[in-house]
């Protein structure tokens, strides 16, 4: 992979870090600004922040930034192995789809649809260097093309 898609991933892995502390900040009263102005962007109903929405939105905020910090983590591990990292490519594929097709799915059945347009584009901005640098593909997969 080349050194500009590693760090188009590497950006991309902080950003979902960053998406992830805006809704952890939605735990707490003090912290809560960003993640409602998210909310207002994704649903034009005025937010009602109740203990159990707060715990709700802060936990998986915590889960979003576990998420980018594991991604840059496979990242590294990925480049480490070189020519032997399509396996690990595929199964963080795959883990990606399903986070992707889950979410949207929910989403749209929600009416926060528009949440499905923005993980379409932090998906688009995965799927890219990864098809773009040929990863997926083993070496000697490549040899049979």
């Amino acid at each position: 992979m080349s050194g500009f898609w590693r760090n188009w991933l590497n950006v991309w892995g902080v950003a979902v870090i960053v998406f992830g502390l805006v809704l952890a900040g939605g735990g707490l009263d003090l912290t809560d600004g960003a993640a409602e102005a998210l909310f207002g962007i994704l649903h034009p109903d005025p937010i009602v922040w109740t203990p159990h929405l707060r715990f709700s939105v802060a936990l998986m905020g915590a889960v979003t930034m576990g998420w980018g910090i594991t991604f840059l983590a496979l990242f590294m591990a990925a480049h480490l192995l070189g020519a032997r990292s399509a396996p690990v490519w595929r199964l963080a594929t795959v883990g990606a789809i399903v986070w992707f097709v889950i979410d949207s799915a929910l989403s749209v059945a929600t009416g926060f649809w528009l949440n499905a347009v923005s993980n379409t584009a932090l998906m688009t901005g995965y799927l890219v260097p990864v098809l773009a640098s040929g990863v997926l593909v083993a070496p000697r997969d490549q040899a049979l093309r």
